[in-house]
């Protein structure tokens, strides 16, 4: 998926000999986390905009090169590894750089989030499945295996948490055949995080049947 459209110019990133009191005026304007920093217009990182306020403003930016945070991505980094980097430096700006290094511009974190948005994992109609299970016992081969095997189609899958006992995995299928694959998951000793419908009606049958029998015993 091609992010080169979403590069933006509109704010170019600060000078080093620019005054802190300058860059504090910006991030003021604007809702950005981190501003780029450059030096003798050589790209150098980030400056975060909680520093930033805690910088005296009469000095310059080059007197808190030590603060600067070096992130970025590549012009050819895949959407998904831009939107790990987010996630990993906790900022909604991530400069783009190319092969030399050369600053290109910015992506922001909301059109990032809507690349994903777009994806048939999150537009397409279809019901959503947690699974967990230790983590020398799972493999996606398998769990697609069990999907397919009821004549579903995968719509997207991803390890929603991850430690050092079990994995959890989020799936999305088409709606067809939720309660087979449910229980196929079960019999390959997965347990089921998510909550479905099926299941809240056969615990109301149980219920029910218990009721009926401390009835009957009485």
């Amino acid at each position: 998926m091609n992010t080169h459209p979403y590069i933006l110019n509109d704010v170019l990133p600060f000078a080093s000999e620019k005054s802190v009191k300058e860059l504090q005026s910006a991030f003021n304007q604007l809702t950005y986390t981190h501003f780029p920093i450059t030096k003798d217009g050589v790209f150098e990182g980030c400056i975060s905009n909680t520093d930033v306020h805690c910088f005296e403003s009469d000095k310059k930016i080059e007197d808190y090169l030590y603060a600067i945070e070096p992130f970025f991505v590549r012009l050819d980094t895949n959407w998904l590894d831009i939107l790990e980097a987010f996630g990993q430096n906790d900022t909604n700006v991530m400069p783009v750089l190319d092969e030399k290094n050369n600053y290109q511009g910015y992506y922001e974190l909301g059109d990032i989030i809507g690349i994903f948005n777009n994806t048939p994992f999150l537009n397409e109609a279809g019901g959503i499945i947690v699974v967990e299970k230790g983590v020398r016992d799972y493999s996606f081969s398998e769990i697609c295996q069990i999907v397919e095997s009821n004549d579903a189609k995968i719509l997207g899958v991803f390890i929603s948490h991850l430690d050092s006992d079990n994995m959890q995995a989020t799936i999305k299928i088409g709606h067809q055949g939720m309660n087979e694959i449910v229980q196929t998951f079960r019999r390959y000793d997965y347990n089921i995080i998510s909550s479905h419908d099926e299941d809240l009606l056969l615990e109301n049958l149980k219920e029910r049947s218990n009721y009926l029998d401390r009835y009957l015993n009485i």
